[in-house]
């Protein structure tokens, strides 16, 4: 599949960077965690077995067990591309991700950023 560079980048090498993020504002890396499982559906043993396989975005999210089925309220602007007009499932699930990460670092409440 041809695609974004984004595609083929190892999630593990974008990780720390959403850790980072967050810890910035004050949040933690469980906080980060916690939002990566919600919308994927891994779980803590099989987020970190992805982060440890160094797999790509696109493996990444082919083998999430299941997204949430409230990831389609997932709305709003991630570098400037509003996330719900994202065509590519694939790039609108990594804007997804982003824009959750986004809204836990801004200080959302956790009630907030996993639509519940």
């Amino acid at each position: 599949m041809s695609g974004h560079r984004i595609f083929s980048t190892p999630f593990a090498a974008v990780y720390p960077m959403y850790v980072a993020k967050a810890k910035r504002k004050g949040r933690t890396q469980e906080e980060v965690d916690r939002v990566i499982c919600w919308l994927t559906g891994y779980d803590q043993a099989g987020l970190l077995h992805q982060l440890t396989l160094k797999v790509d975005f696109e493996a990444f999210f082919a083998q999430a067990p299941e997204m949430h089925p409230n990831s389609n309220l997932i709305k709003g602007v991630v570098c400037g591309i509003r996330v719900e007009d994202v065509e590519d499932p694939l790039m609108k699930r990594i804007r997804q991700l982003d824009k959750l990460v986004d809204e836990l670092a801004k200080g959302k409440s956790m009630e907030k950023v996993l639509r519940q």
